[in-house]
């Protein structure tokens, strides 16, 4: 994995192209809606935490630790979101996708199923990955759901796994996608972006 270089992906819902310090005044109108964050690990529901939440982003894709993009409603214009590779271990050909949030409007859209397609194409694809890890909190049913509608196996649940940032300590439940899965999970379940 390269983080820097310029990774810009497309299908017909979505554009993904690096999050950028610019993107802020337009994220911050879709970012600022408290239902986004109440199971997140991070925050950025406000102008601070919104600004902290892109330097740390920044940070960690300098370091060689996380590859933030922003997500493109092709149908506006818009920018609507965010999503991240991260736990990149290329020794043992997997990744995790994560990070991940839409504007409240955005979401059951279509979008994030999209921003989906375009990632596991590239993860499986041009990084030769076998193995593609999603995480969610036990309590985030719509994200859960989300996973196995687009053909992600649940795995298990890893019990006070990751503290958020209000004190309370989640249980994270695990899905993944599968090298061997990907090419039937492509042409059915991710069909409509694989024109």
């Amino acid at each position: 994995m390269d983080y820097t270089k310029n990774i810009v992906l497309e299908n017909s819902r979505v554009r993904l192209r690096p999050l950028e310090a610019a993107d802020f005044e337009e994220l911050k109108t879709v970012a600022f809606d408290d239902s986004i964050w109440q199971f997140t690990i991070t925050r950025a529901g406000d102008v601070l935490s919104l600004a902290a939440y892109m330097a740390a982003a920044e940070q960690a894709r300098q370091a060689g630790q996380r590859y933030p993009f922003v997500i493109i409603d092709r149908a506006s214009g818009r920018l609507v979101g965010s999503t991240s590779y991260y736990a990149v271990d290329p020794d043992n050909q997997r990744l995790s996708i994560g990070y991940t949030w839409l504007g409240a409007q955005y979401q059951r859209t279509g979008l994030n199923r999209a921003a989906k397609h375009l990632l596991l194409c590239y993860a499986f694809g041009t990084l030769q990955m076998e193995r593609v890890e999603l995480e969610t909190d036990s309590r985030n049913q719509q994200s859960q759901e989300a996973m196995r509608r687009m053909g992600a196996t649940e795995e298990g649940t890893l019990r006070h796994h990751r503290v958020l940032p209000d004190g309370y300590r989640r249980d994270t439940v695990v899905f993944s996608i599968i090298r061997p899965e990907w090419d039937g999970l492509r042409h059915s379940v991710f069909a409509a972006f694989d024109a």
